[in-house]
């Protein structure tokens, strides 16, 4: 072989191995990877889940039979909300799901059979501890408006009110302290998808000015995102809907 002939074949050796690392790297940057532990699964299958066209899908599953490990591989171009749904297989109808915020990177989910939503431990995910970290402050807002509605049907009961009127105007206080709440925990994290996702199912009725103040702060990252891209159509349906009315 002259020696030519030598360098153009290594040349193209080299070439094809590079784009094949190019192309293995990029899929890798373009790949979830959601593993973790069933502590107590024994058997059952578990699935990964997520939200397409209104509809809840089955992205992939796997079978769990003697050790509770479990791990999915899934491409993924922007965060997005997903589920972990346990089919038990064990007579029971109460299966579990577990939401969570996925994103490009190896999310981690350590969870027990018997409390399998409740006791789900997430790492790994920026915007799930957005999310924790709101639906958090989010329990409390509705643990009061779960107290004044006990409190406004013990008062109807009784004939009071005076008292109603007054638990009316504490209940109708709390959702607006609620909206502005969510409005401003959204604007404050503007820059992570979790706040086009809030605005879409938390606070999509509230006043227009303030759905926009958080599009205004959203970055060019968020505003491409799934989330990001419904939340400024939907906006603009809005928009047209109040200038038509």
């Amino acid at each position: 072989m002259t020696s030519f002939k030598f360098v153009t074949i290594l040349s193209i050796v080299l070439i094809f191995i590079f784009c094949t690392n190019n192309n293995a790297e990029k899929n890798l940057k373009n790949t979830m990877i959601v593993k973790g532990t069933i502590k107590g699964l024994r058997k059952g299958t578990l699935f990964l889940q997520k939200i397409k066209d209104t509809s809840l899908i089955n992205i992939d599953s796997v079978t769990i039979n003697g050790k509770p490990y479990f791990e999915f591989n899934t491409p993924i171009e922007t965060a997005e909300i997903f589920y972990l749904y346990l089919d038990k297989e064990d007579g029971d109808s109460l299966n579990d799901r577990i939401l969570f915020f996925g994103e490009k990177n190896t999310i981690e989910i350590n969870t027990l059979l018997n409390t399998f939503e409740s006791s789900a431990k997430i790492s790994g995910s920026k915007n799930q501890e957005l999310l924790q970290e709101y639906q958090t402050f989010n329990r409390k807002f509705n643990d009061q408006n779960l107290e004044l509605m006990k409190s406004k049907f013990l008062a109807k009961a009784n004939g009071k009110n005076k008292i109603i009127d007054s638990l009316q105007i504490k209940i109708d206080n709390l959702l607006k302290r609620r909206y502005l709440y969510t409005i401003n925990f959204a604007a404050q994290n503007a820059n992570e998808n979790v706040a086009p996702y809030l605005a879409l199912t938390q606070v999509f009725d509230a006043n227009l000015a303030l759905l926009d103040s958080i599009a205004f702060k959203m970055t060019q990252e968020v505003k491409s995102s799934k989330y990001g891209k419904e939340f400024l159509i939907f906006l603009e349906k809005r928009r047209k809907i109040e200038i038509s009315n």
